[in-house]
């Protein structure tokens, strides 16, 4: 496979063509934040944290990098202050809704976050999808997903599916970076499933 160079955060870096930012970043051993990724899954750039500024032909922009491919010549900035801002601004919105996640706690340090800006609405659920994208691309199952839209838009096992599968494997469990998913999946295994099945909780 063909490669690139280009420099991040002043440093040569060499990356295989087609490879994104944030990849090629974390290969070098240059961390970038992120919360929607996972290597197994097709990049989403929802929670928009892994934002970067680029530079091409002396313009530059900011770009998600988990799904900005890399190009010859790029020059990337992982931080600045521009960068620096706008992930401080995602994180207080964040923890607005997850207040007790301790990988938001870390990002409130690390980027000078007022935890308490925003209005809190602690729905302990940062909606990255992470657990609904695992569940159908690698495992297969879907048997956790989102329903509603807009501000109602919420987590949600299948209890039909989730009663027969999710105590065998519950590989998304560690992925939930506020443990709201374990919630979850304690409040569907309260339910009692159409026609007598057992619930999740009784298995």
């Amino acid at each position: 496979m063909s490669k690139v160079r280009l420099k991040i955060d002043g440093r040569d870096v060499e990356a295989e063509k087609g490879m994104t930012v944030l990849d090629a970043a974390r290969r070098a051993g240059i961390s970038i934040p992120a919360l929607c990724h996972h290597e197994k899954l097709e990049p989403l750039g929802g929670c928009r944290l892994c934002m970067v500024e680029v530079e091409v032909r002396g313009s530059a922009r900011l770009v998600v990098s988990c799904v900005y491919t890399v190009a010859e010549g790029l020059t990337v900035r992982t931080r600045s202050e521009k960068v620096d801002r706008i992930r401080k601004g995602i994180v207080e919105l964040l923890l607005a809704h997850a207040p007790d996640s301790p990988q938001l706690a870390g990002f409130a340090r690390e980027y000078g976050a007022d935890r308490n800006r925003f209005e809190p609405e602690p729905s302990f659920c940062i909606l990255c999808g992470l657990c609904v994208r695992y569940c159908a691309e690698v495992v297969g199952k879907h048997a956790v997903g989102f329903i509603d839209r807009g501000i109602r838009k919420e987590i949600s096992f299948v209890p039909e599916i989730a009663a027969k599968e999710c105590d065998a494997c519950k590989a998304c469990f560690p992925l939930c970076p506020t443990s709201y998913l374990q919630a979850a999946f304690v409040l569907t295994g309260s339910l009692v499933f159409p026609g007598g099945g057992e619930s999740v909780r009784d298995r």
